[in-house]
């Protein structure tokens, strides 16, 4: 199975963990486990591989939104903006097989996200049970208290990012009032434990200038995070649109990242980034998937169109969707952005493909 993508996608995240290496040798036992982790990384790549083999194509990374639940009501959320119909949110139990299956079949770094991962006071139990999976968390860090920060100090698998927009205005304005001096409070009690954790901004046409200064970023370096990711806003949320990058910001991106990188002694990570070196949108497998928190298999966060659950079948079953795969296969969509989201911008196509394959009634698809 040809699968130039998800090679290209699984070598970009052994060149930054091996630049996390880096980043820690001030700190020799925090740059060790990342020298394990990336063993762990390549053996899970051979699994992969092995699958390819039988004509599974799995991807390296794996978004889980473990919850709907939040205990922040941010502008232009997009989890909020989808209106999802009501099910019942994946249990301790199922949530637990999917990780299990996730292992098994070579899937190496879950991002856990929400609504808010840690109003599920049972996460932190589970990720204990797969020290083999690298955890990002992304988190507006209000629920991080003593008894978190000692959790995740047994769990160095488990990467906290907490979520700003830039300064304290910007992040307050978006956040909630005091939002910020949380945030910050909470980085210096991990700081202070030496702990691995990160800081998440998204990019608005607004804070964009902000939210890349270098005011902002050495501020955040200063205040111990190693690893900042950038995400592009998505105007999920009607009257927000005014929000999305302009075509020059997105233009810009690339270089501004990259100057980061040299002047700071921190990873950085853009979502989507530069698409345009994988042949296009990583989405519905060619580099990850998204769980949605009722257990159903969907291409992106951004595209949250299923005709799969995993309530009624196995990941490995759930991989081979005959709708994940036809937008696999469409090398045109997923190049046709001007630098955005590509399934967000071609969603009439995505919503059509979904109607194509409507499966069997008992796991009937449901957009949310």
């Amino acid at each position: 199975m040809k699968d130039n993508a998800t090679q290209l996608f699984t070598h970009s995240i052994l060149d930054l963990l091996t630049q996390g290496v880096r980043v820690c040798l001030r700190d020799p036992s925090m740059a060790l486990f990342i020298q394990r982790m990336i063993s762990r990384q390549r053996r899970a790549e051979r699994v992969r591989g092995q699958w390819a083999e039988q004509g599974l194509r799995v991807p390296p990374f794996m978004i889980a939104s473990v919850t709907h639940r939040c205990n922040l009501h941010c502008k232009g959320c997009y989890a909020r903006a989808q209106h999802r119909e009501t099910e019942p949110e994946m249990s301790a139990e199922m949530l637990r097989r999917v990780l299990s299956e996730a292992r098994d079949l070579g899937v190496s770094i879950v991002l856990l996200a929400g609504g808010e991962p840690l109003t599920r006071p049972e996460l932190l139990d589970i990720t204990a049970e797969y020290p083999e999976i690298l955890f990002p968390m992304f988190t507006n860090g209000l629920l991080i208290d003593d008894d978190v920060i000692e959790r995740l100090a047994r769990q160095r698998h488990v990467v906290p990012v907490l979520s700003v927009e830039g300064h304290q205005i910007e992040t307050d304005a978006r956040r909630g009032l005091g939002v910020w001096a949380h945030v910050r409070e909470t980085m210096a009690r991990l700081e202070a434990r030496r702990l691995f954790f990160g800081t998440s901004l998204t990019l608005t046409s607004h804070n964009y200038d902000v939210a890349t200064s270098p005011e902002v970023v050495g501020d955040l370096v200063g205040a111990g995070c190693r690893i900042i990711f950038y995400i592009d806003y998505v105007p999920f949320q009607p009257g927000t649109e005014a929000l999305e990058l302009t075509d020059d910001q997105i233009a810009r991106e690339p270089a501004i990242i990259e100057r980061l990188r040299k002047r700071y002694n921190s990873l950085f990570v853009a979502f989507p980034g530069d698409e345009e070196m994988y042949g296009g949108c990583l989405a519905a497998g060619r580099g990850f998937v998204h769980v949605s928190p009722e257990g159903r298999l969907e291409p992106c966060p951004f595209a949250p169109y299923s005709d799969v659950s995993l309530s009624h079948m196995s990941l490995r079953e759930a991989l081979d969707s005959e709708f994940l795969k036809s937008i696999r296969e469409s090398d045109q969509h997923l190049q046709e952005t001007h630098g955005g989201c590509a399934l967000w911008e071609n969603r009439v196509w995505v919503q059509s493909l979904l109607a194509e394959h409507q499966p069997a009634p008992e796991a009937e698809a449901v957009p949310a």
